[in-house]
């Protein structure tokens, strides 16, 4: 059995679609974070996939048999690297965890999930209905991963429903539980019930329980610690915003976020659709700013950079060989060049159409 991950006394990069790849990952944890969870990764793509080190950069890449990138990880993060699986299967979930587990340090199962393509899958919030099925789940992963296991819900109809869950999640072994403070139903436009911290942390003491939902600055955090138990918290919509949530000292401006993501991106060779996609989400709710429509036009490393001033340091990654540096596979095409790929496509009422996959989800 691998050493065990603490999660008490914790703030958490929430686990977000096509946001949380490596480049915000390194960023998060430079700037603080002391725990980051990758984008749900289906069990079957994960384990379709092979892995690939390049010894140089020490880059890993898990790529499938049509050369897609399905997950990216570094050295550098495993220590506190969290990999959520999205899964309906025990076997299958306990074949993705080993797939990986040479390089993170927990699994989580995504239980929160509302997408079409979740819920058809039987994954995602489904297991909330079908507690049998993830108790199975949760065992086996326990039991047989090597790995600490936790898992990611969200509150069910009563806090009385959620602690039974929770209990039954409990008696499985996990090391964590971290809660949504919404149901399946919600969305982000309806204030979160912060009171369901509270009771469920002072009902189940033997693990930690993580707090997610409206926590949108440090101040929050505060907030939270004073009416509840919970020590831990995961931050999912501000850290899209402006990742520099988790620096003690304070938030730094946009601007400087952009950049550092930039340089941070063309030093791992994340591929561009997903850098560029992030970058738009960053500006979510900064559609004014003078950069954000250059940046919806750009259409490579080369524009953005002009944008922000990064030529120079694009040129010497170029002449470094660090530019999109994947020694095995160069640069592969990525099948997600638009913004949004069809397994993503989700029922959502009108008014959630605009908003990003972070918000809708976490």
């Amino acid at each position: 059995m691998n050493s065990t991950i603490d999660y008490k006394n914790k703030t958490i990069l929430a686990p977000m679609v096509r946001v949380g790849t490596l480049p915000l990952r390194l960023l998060a944890l430079e700037f603080g974070a002391d725990l980051v969870y990758s984008p749900e990764m289906v069990d079957k793509r994960i384990i379709a996939s092979e892995r690939h080190f390049d010894e140089e950069t020490k880059l890993i890449a898990y790529v499938d048999d049509k050369k897609t990138i399905n997950f990216r990880s570094h050295p550098v993060e495993k220590s506190k690297l969290i990999f959520q699986i999205g899964t309906s299967d025990p076997e299958l979930a306990l074949q993705a965890a080993l797939k990986v587990k040479q390089d993170v340090s927990g699994i989580d199962v995504n239980c929160g999930c509302p997408k079409k393509f979740s819920i058809q899958g039987g994954m995602g919030v489904s297991l909330l209905s079908n507690p049998d099925k993830l108790e199975s789940i949760l065992t086996n992963l326990v039991q047989n991963s090597g790995l600490p296991i936790s898992c990611k819900i969200r509150m069910l109809q009563t806090k009385e429903q959620t602690l039974e869950l929770c209990k039954m999640i409990e008696s499985t072994g996990v090391k964590a539980i971290a809660i949504h403070c919404r149901t399946k139903d919600e969305r982000p436009r309806q204030p979160g019930h912060w009171e369901i911290f509270k009771y469920i942390a002072e009902n189940i003491t033997s693990i930690p329980i993580i707090a997610n939902g409206d926590i949108f600055q440090r101040s929050d955090i505060i907030k939270l610690k004073e009416i509840s138990n919970v020590s831990s918290f995961m931050i999912a919509r501000a850290a899209q915003s402006n990742v520099s949530i988790f620096r003690q000292e304070g938030m730094l401006l946009l601007k400087d976020v952009v950049t550092r993501y930039i340089k941070k991106a063309i030093d791992v060779g994340n591929n561009w659709p997903n850098t560029k996609y992030t970058l738009v989400q960053m500006y979510a709710e900064r559609a004014k700013e003078p950069e954000y429509k250059s940046l919806t036009q750009s259409k490579s490393y080369d524009d953005v950079c002009k944008i922000y001033g990064l030529e120079s340091y694009l040129q010497k990654a170029n002449a470094t060989n660090g530019y999109f540096r994947n020694a095995l596979l160069g640069q592969p095409k990525i099948k997600c060049k638009k913004l949004k790929r069809k397994q993503d496509e989700i029922d959502l009422d009108p008014s959630d159409k605009k908003k990003s996959k972070a918000e809708i989800y976490n």
